[in-house]
């Protein structure tokens, strides 16, 4: 997630007025801000509906350290993007202050910048899956099996040679990059679980009777 973040995140301190925090949102077309310490660890946030919340009650100090919402929500920067956009949703919020090892900001995620990355990655994903996981490493002809993404959900359609190579395909397309969850409707021509003529049991298998 490092290489999607915003460095050089817009920060306010405690102390910085409502006005103040109104404009830089304004200026930077943003929905919020990170209030640091000194040392530029992120204490808390102040949101627009922060600002409109304290606009509307009138009521004690009009500073970033009054209004805030803390403690901050925040990220790391080697989070997946599934980890950000869970952490967005559980805690309501459309911006994370991503901090370091030592607490201090580094850089802002917000969830636009997970949308246009997950209308990117679908793509990105249906072509890694056919080319590198059907084509390259299972050998499969690229008419036999269909792949569809949606916001990283994989949908497999088609019918494979043989049935081991079923769950191998599916193993493969949910360790890709992205991917949130793998659809299995493939079928198989050979059920080559059954080999020198003995099921997995141990049974005889005998091969069907030629027809006439």
């Amino acid at each position: 997630m490092a290489d999607l973040m915003t460095p050089n995140a817009v920060t306010v301190q405690r102390g910085t007025q409502f006005r103040e925090i109104a404009r830089l949102l304004d200026e930077y077309d943003i929905t919020a801000v990170a209030v640091v310490d000194d040392d530029g660890r992120p204490v808390g946030v102040v949101s627009e509906a922060d600002l409109l919340r304290r606009q509307l009650s009138k009521a004690g100090a009009a500073t970033a350290g009054a209004i805030m919402t803390s403690p901050a929500v925040v990220a790391r920067p080697e989070w997946s993007v599934v980890e950000a956009a869970r952490t967005m949703e559980e805690r309501r919020v459309k911006r994370l202050p991503v901090v370091d090892d030592a607490d201090r900001l580094i850089g802002v995620i917000s969830r636009s910048d997970l949308v246009q990355l997950f209308l990117r990655r679908d793509r990105a994903i249906q072509e890694e899956i056919l080319e590198e996981v059907l084509t390259r490493t299972l050998g499969v002809a690229p008419s036999a099996v269909t792949v569809d993404v949606t916001d990283g959900t994989v949908t497999l359609t088609g019918a494979l040679e043989r049935k081991s190579l079923v769950a191998i395909a599916v193993r493969l397309c949910e360790s890709v990059d992205g991917v949130i969850e793998v659809i299995d409707r493939l079928t198989f021509d050979r059920d080559d679980a059954v080999r020198d003529g003995r099921a997995p049991d141990g049974t005889t298998v005998r091969p069907a009777p030629e027809p006439g």
